[in-house]
């Protein structure tokens, strides 16, 4: 079923808020059979959103519209439907006790813009709002349909779960869209495009999506058909091929965040980690620590931003800092040594780096050059990087890598 999604408000093209209405309601409703073929973002502007339902009726059998229906002077969402369906808005009853239900539970009193909330287009039927005072509307006309939700995201998203999403299932005539995600870092969208080799081979006529960030690339297999069971072996088929070919740099599904993963590997075999942080300057130790339970396995950090703070806390001898340079192999290494003594952890993990946008002195020592430190029971090394420039991006690179060197040394990847 080709869908379209259409957003209204001048604060989304603005940039003041940030549009994710369009993404919770595309998440939710491509696995229920809806084929998402455009986005569209109007003003509060009732020309503009006439304009785009006439446009996008052409294109889709279902749109989904989100915004514009409070009680104010620039809420004229309802104004536009109307003048498309060649209606006119009326009191209902049925809205009306939606709304005396809604202000009753939270003691409010009915007032004006309560009379505006009730008054639906003619031929739509209503869609509760368990959450606030604007139902939403549907219409359906010549095998096409028009849901109109509120703007807010937590009145729409309650309204997607309970109403538009059993609707939308119903209308898909059993169509099936599968999709799973694979996370992956420490390797470039390029190189690890070429790893997996002939992508049509591998995919066998379903879809795969490269996703880049800075600290790794989501690869998202999309599959649909009409039987549920088929689509299953289909998707597992091709992810094992995936795995095959790159299972080294896939570290998680879905929404798993590598600091979740290795925190689990940590916790399964009994291990505690200590880190020592220079150019990244806390934020590995932020990362391990947001996730519920860290205790178990997060013993202490240190953030040894200064050369006097790295000698004095952590012991790095002044003569090697002179002699080698805080951004060095020698001085990472002794970094992550020195913190899992200090800590009595398993290991120990750290970060020394230029982040700039100045200190570097290139060709030697260039903004975005770090090295990361890593020391067990079994021996101290320390692994260098050059991350590119962007101080943020710089230590989020960082902190990943140092969480994948561990990751990996943990399940004796090389």
């Amino acid at each position: 079923m080709k869908s379209v999604i259409i957003t209204v408000g001048d604060e989304l093209l603005i940039g003041q808020v940030v549009n994710t209405n369009a993404a919770f309601i595309a998440e939710k409703l491509t696995p229920a059979g809806a084929d998402i073929i455009r986005i569209v973002t109007v003003p509060d502007d009732e020309p503009d959103i006439y304009n785009s339902l006439n446009e996008c009726f052409k294109l889709a059998d279902l749109i989904i519209l989100t915004g514009g229906l409070g009680p104010t002077h620039d809420d004229v969402t309802r104004k536009a439907v109307c003048k498309y369906f060649n209606t006119e808005p009326v009191p209902s009853e049925e809205a009306r006790q939606y709304v005396l239900r809604f202000l009753q539970q939270r003691n409010y009193p009915w007032t004006e813009s309560a009379d505006d909330q009730i008054m639906i287009p003619r031929g739509a039927k209503i869609i509760p709002n368990k959450h606030g005072t604007a139902p939403g509307e549907l219409f359906e006309t010549d095998g096409k349909c028009l849901i109109v939700l509120p703007g807010v995201p937590y009145e729409m998203e309650s309204m997607i779960e309970d109403f538009v999403l059993p609707y939308v299932k119903t209308k898909a005539h059993g169509r099936v869209i599968l999709q799973r995600t694979l996370r992956t870092t420490g390797i470039a969208e390029a190189m690890l495009a070429r790893r997996l080799g002939d992508i049509l081979e591998l995919l066998g006529g379903e879809k795969l999506a490269f996703l880049p960030s800075p600290t790794g690339v989501r690869l998202r297999i999309t599959v649909s058909g009409n039987e549920r069971t088929v689509c299953e072996e289909k998707l597992q088929r091709i992810e094992e091929r995936i795995r095959s070919r790159a299972e080294n740099f896939i570290y998680g599904t879905e929404k798993e965040e590598l600091e979740e993963v290795l925190g689990r590997l940590l916790r399964e075999r009994n291990l505690k980690i200590a880190v020592a942080e220079s150019c990244t300057g806390g934020l590995i130790a932020n990362k391990l620590t947001n996730v519920p339970g860290s205790s178990l396995y997060f013993e202490s950090a240190v953030v040894a931003y200064s050369n006097r703070s790295k000698t004095e806390i952590l012991k790095v001898p002044e003569e090697l800092i002179r002699s080698r340079g805080a951004v060095s192999s020698e001085v990472a290494s002794r970094m992550a040594l020195s913190v899992r003594e200090i800590s009595a952890a398993d290991i120990g993990i750290s970060t020394t780096g230029i982040a700039g946008p100045s200190g570097g002195s290139p060709p030697e020592k260039p903004v975005g050059l770090v090295w990361i430190g890593y020391s067990d029971v079994k021996g101290t090394s320390a692994v260098k990087f050059q991350f590119g420039d962007g101080r943020t991006r710089i230590k989020e690179r960082a902190s990943q890598a140092a969480m994948n060197i561990v990751r990996k040394k943990i399940l004796g990847i090389e």
